[in-house]
């Protein structure tokens, strides 16, 4: 598939939708994929085309979305694959991003067309998560397996630019990269954790760009006729639902460890999350649990809004999808990670659903 600006407005409304709450900015995604599209026309590709041996390369951004200082621009997301190169000499044949969100879905896109390495339709997972370990294609449980990871980020004006390069144990380098980017206040991109395609294959989210891209088609064949219908569409798409309609009466969000940590409540709604939607409670009665997709849309516009960027008193449509509607990696069901959201936001998530 050739990416194209038509498809680039598509994968940006629906990786934003995708991200569940996270996934980074679509305006940090749009500036990525004009970038990208001044080099030529990427095109995705699909993971078949590689043969099993072939090394494929992750990249993502790590950070607390609503950080007021965050920054990482275009060059620091080229630097992180230069860096990997340089320091392993790999020969690397495909680049994947860590997983669908309004920067996320276009993460790659830029790579690719500068250092002309193939973009491949197989994301580390079709929906956004909060922690590295989740976007790692479940190689945590691999003992055996050495991490190395490159970062770049941070405002050089301000002196908070950094980079660099770790390996090490998957949860460790995780851990640093994430104190990378509470040092950059905020933001680091990042390349990491090489793999033969064969993992990939087994463990990714296969065809979870197109899955976004055409989301954001409907999305935008709905706006056509009216705002209701965009999100509707969205809706009949993912076979969700509409939760409930209203009013934000109560936000709360604290940026700590390099998260984004909170909840609101929208007519009597508790919508938890930790930088993505996590829960939907009401009455002590759950109706959402993550990896189960949870979104919320502005109701004057019908655009997706994030976690860092919805705000007390604003009218939102919040909606949701059952985690089988989704293309999701192994990690998804792996509860050792799932057991850090419980741990962060004292909700239960495992066994819920």
């Amino acid at each position: 598939m050739k990416l194209t600006k038509e498809i680039l407005e598509y994968a940006l409304i629906g990786g934003t939708i995708l991200g569940g709450g996270g996934g980074g900015a679509k305006e940090s995604g749009r500036d990525m994929g004009e970038y990208a599209l001044q080099y030529g026309f990427p095109e995705l590709i699909s993971i078949d085309e590689l043969h099993d041996d072939a090394i494929v390369l992750n990249v993502s951004a790590v950070g607390a979305p609503a950080a007021p200082l965050k920054y990482a621009d275009n060059d620091d997301y080229i630097n992180t694959v230069k860096i990997f190169i340089d320091k392993l000499g790999l020969d690397i044949q495909g680049i994947i991003t860590n997983e669908n969100g309004g920067c996320a879905t276009i993460n790659g896109w830029l790579q690719s067309s500068v250092l002309k390495i193939p973009l491949i339709d197989a994301p580390c997972n079709g929906r956004a998560h909060p922690t590295g370990l989740m976007g790692s294609l479940g190689l945590h449980r691999d003992k055996t397996y050495k991490s190395y990871q490159a970062v770049s980020g941070g405002n050089p004006e301000l002196d908070n630019h950094i980079e660099g390069f770790v390996e090490g144990s998957l949860n460790k380098t995780a851990g640093l990269v994430r104190q990378c980017a509470v040092a950059a206040e905020g933001l680091v991109a990042v390349a990491r954790n090489p793999v033969k395609a064969s993992v990939v294959k087994e463990n990714a989210a296969i065809g979870g760009i197109s899955h976004a891209i055409d989301l954001g088609k409907e999305f935008y064949l709905g706006l056509e006729i009216s705002k209701d219908k965009a999100i509707n569409n969205v809706v009949e798409f993912l076979n969700g639902e509409v939760v409930s309609e209203g009013t934000i009466e109560t936000l709360e969000l604290e940026t700590t460890g390099g998260f984004d940590v909170g909840k609101l409540i929208v007519n009597g709604y508790e919508v938890t999350f930790w930088n993505e939607y996590m829960t939907i409670d009401k009455d002590n009665n759950r109706i959402a649990t993550f990896p189960d997709l949870i979104m919320t849309f502005d109701k004057n516009t019908s655009m997706p809004v994030t976690s860092a960027e919805i705000r007390e008193g604003q009218e939102i449509v919040l909606i949701k999808t059952s985690k089988e509607n989704l293309k999701l990696s192994i990690t998804m069901t792996q509860e050792e990670l799932l057991k850090d959201i419980e741990d962060i936001l004292n909700k239960k998530i495992i066994g819920v659903n």
